[in-house]
């Protein structure tokens, strides 16, 4: 069973022995993505039998970020206190960059406390990821009616915070490498205020696993690029929420900018 990170971070150790196939593999593209295959077929089976648990979520989460690191990737987590400093759910807003962070965080996260996602309604229709995602017991969005996708969101969100399962939203919509406040919407916000549980902002650069032009999910991996994930100090929402939505772009903004990611500047008033 995955196990919570001790302290309030967490970093690849420097000598990560290297997996067999990343040199039989020469070190493409195809190691890691082969190893996120096998991955998804073992645990897709699970999720067939009605086996895949909350549990097993966080194991085989934490089971691909140890392949990964075999592969080269250097993980830089921070900030695990303020995930397990508030006993109940809350609704994590983050940036999206690509596909690793729906992999990873419910290794993070799930075992200090039960996760889902706001995702596309096409996810959990696929037959290969679909069974996994179905599992999670997701709240689907169909990102082109906004007024459904508002109630979706705040009456199917405010169901699972009320069983104590907390959210994890992409307020952006779409994944990208460059960040664009101006994009990112108050959906989290709205959620946690009618569910009155904190907001937590989660900043994420993982363009170590990069979008493809063709297979989106399958992009080029960059091995000296390290991925950075960072949650921020849990907020209550007072009033319509402008300050904290404003605080959690400013802190996803500011850790990005830090990192070196692509973040697109303000035009001056």
């Amino acid at each position: 069973m995955a196990t919570v990170f001790e302290g309030d971070s967490y970093k690849t150790p420097d000598k990560v022995k290297r997996a067999f196939r990343e040199y039989l593999l020469l070190g493409s593209r195809w190691s890691p993505y082969s190893f996120f295959i096998k991955v998804i077929f073992k645990y897709r089976a699970l999720a067939l039998k009605g086996l895949y648990t909350d549990e097993v979520w966080a194991d085989s989460s934490r089971e691909l970020m140890g392949y990964l690191e075999s592969c080269g990737a250097k993980f830089d987590i921070r900030g695990m206190d303020n995930v397990k400093k508030f006993p109940g759910p809350m609704v994590f807003v983050a940036n999206h960059m690509g596909t690793m962070e729906t992999t990873i965080l419910p290794g993070l996260i799930c075992p200090i406390k039960p996760v889902t996602y706001v995702v596309k309604e096409k996810l959990v229709h696929g037959p290969i990821w679909g069974p996994i995602m179905r599992s999670r017991d997701p709240i689907t969005v169909t990102r082109k009616d906004p007024r459904g996708d508002l109630e979706a969101v705040l009456t199917g969100g405010s169901e699972r915070l009320v069983k104590g399962i907390s959210i994890i939203i992409f307020p952006q919509g779409t994944r990208t490498e460059v960040f664009d406040r101006t994009k990112f919407n108050s959906l989290g916000i709205k959620l946690a205020a009618k569910a009155g549980v904190p907001i937590v902002p989660v900043a994420l650069k993982t363009d170590y696993w990069s979008n493809g032009a063709l297979l989106k999910g399958f992009g080029p991996v960059h091995r000296d690029r390290t991925v950075y994930i960072e949650f921020g100090e849990p907020m209550m929402v007072e009033g319509r929420g402008k300050a904290q939505h404003e605080a959690c772009l400013d802190f996803i903004e500011g850790r990005l900018k830090q990192w070196g990611a692509k973040v697109v500047e303000a035009a001056a008033e």
